[in-house]
This record gives C-alpha cells, sequence and structure tokens, in this order.
C-alpha cells in the first residue's frame, strides 16, 4: 500500500518513528543515546515541537509529539538527523546516511487513540526483550510519565495530565495504563496507521482533518482488511539483534 503525503497541522499530536538504514544500529554505546536526547531536546525547542514520548532504541527511534505549527515535525526530523548524524559520522569515522531517507508518521486523534500510543512507545523495549519492566529501560521516556524521574525530556500532555489531579495521581494511573498492556488489536491499529501513514482516528476525526488540509489522509481499501493482528516487525526483530 503506497504511503500517503504528510499532513501535519499544528496542535494534531503525531506518532513518528525513524529507523535505521537498512535497519542498521543508530546507537553503540551509552553515550550516544545521550547525544540523541540532548539534539532531540534542542531540535524540539528549535522547531515548537512538544515531545510527550520516546523510545530510543538500537535501530529505530519512537516519537509521540505535538507541533505547535504547520511544518514543525519536519523541522524536528531534519534538525535531529542532521546534528546527531554529523556527531555519529565524526566520532566513528564513517559518512554517509544513518537514517532511512523517510521518517514514518501518522496523526492521532486525541481523545482516543492518544494515551494508546504513550503505552505503545513506552512499552516498546518490553516487547523487544530489552527488559522486564518499562522503567527499566534507560532510553524511553517512561520513568519520567511514571513520576520517577524529572520530567526534563518531555512535555505532558493535557490527556496525560487528565489522568489524575497530581504528578503522584497522574504516576499511578499511568503505572496501571503500562500494567494493563496494550490488547494485539491496539498494537495492530497502532502499527498499521504508522507504517502507512494513515491517521490513528475515528472516521469524523478524519474527515475534520481532510476537510481542514483539503485533502485525503486515509486510504480507501478495495478490499477486504486481513484478520489477525501484525507484528512489530522492527521491535522483535530488534530483540534478536540485541
Amino acid at each position: 500500500m503506497p504511503r500517503l503525503p504528510r499532513v501535519a497541522p499544528a496542535g494534531v499530536a503525531q506518532h513518528v518513528m525513524q529507523r535505521g538504514n537498512n535497519r542498521q544500529a543508530c546507537f553503540f554505546e551509552e553515550a550516544d543515546y545521550l547525544a540523541c536526547l540532548h539534539w532531540l531536546k534542542s531540535a524540539a525547542e528549535h522547531a515548537d515541537v512538544a515531545v510527550h514520548a520516546y523510545a530510543l532504541m538500537t535501530n529505530h527511534v519512537h516519537l509521540l509529539v505535538t507541533p505547535g505549527r504547520e511544518g514543525a515535525i519536519g523541522a524536528l526530523m531534519q534538525y535531529l538527523g542532521r546534528h546527531y548524524v554529523h556527531y555519529i559520522n565524526k566520532k566513528y569515522r564513517r559518512s554517509g546516511t544513518l537514517w532511512e531517507r523517510r521518517y514514518r508518521a501518522c496523526l492521532i486523534e486525541t481523545e482516543t487513540y492518544l494515551m494508546q500510543v504513550y503505552r505503545y512507545i513506552d512499552l516498546n523495549p518490553v516487547r523487544a526483550g530489552l527488559v522486564a519492566q518499562a522503567p527499566d529501560y534507560r532510553w524511553s521516556s517512561a520513568r519520567m510519565n511514571l513520576g520517577l524521574q524529572r520530567a526534563d525530556q518531555v512535555t505532558a500532555h493535557a490527556q496525560y495530565l487528565a489522568l489524575g489531579h497530581d504528578a503522584p495521581g497522574r504516576g499511578d494511573a499511568y503505572r496501571a495504563l503500562l500494567d494493563e498492556g496494550s490488547p494485539a488489536e491496539e498494537l495492530d491499529a497502532t502499527s498499521q496507521a504508522l507504517n502507512t501513514g494513515q491517521a490513528l482516528g475515528a472516521r469524523r476525526f478524519i474527515e475534520q482533518i481532510e476537510a481542514q488540509q483539503q485533502r485525503r489522509i486515509h486510504h480507501q481499501a478495495p478490499g477486504r482488511r486481513r484478520k489477525g493482528p501484525t507484528t512489530d516487525t522492527d521491535d522483535q526483530q530488534l530483540g534478536l539483534e540485541i
């Protein structure tokens, strides 16, 4: 199924994934993860993007972000790619590309699906078999979103803030969300939306965005939808590689 043209209206959250070229590693030691987080924070400030959740995996990166202006996500990824790739190439005396040429992204309907994507990203290392519990992984936002670490790398979304009246309450509610895990149907829908670039939302949300942007953002599937959940092949492969 061909990818849809990018649509990135201001104020609408997106799930973004950038994978290493040919699924090769993008991080080689602890300092590389720290450098990427540094440039991610700088890129978010530079591009006017709020980062709500992230997971830096060995060969790909997941982000949950909300752009403050049209085109901000493209600016974010360009800034991050330029600075982090320069760092890696200089450090390891290599040249050429590090990331796949095109990052993947999909719009998210806030009320129904945003916390689903929060959970999808923070549980990514658990699904990959890297850790038993989400907060055990150092290179994701799980500890910050659980209130176990200062949230200096993420900006809480309004939907996250609605989980509780104070920080401890929100942390407890988010822990319950992670402990519940992601049902197969939820994983399937989240992965499919990201891999195809389709919006993750109800028909009314999709129609509203299409009317606003005056362009189609959802495929009109001609055939029957295949049955059974898809697998997050990037994450499963990553677990094997590590």
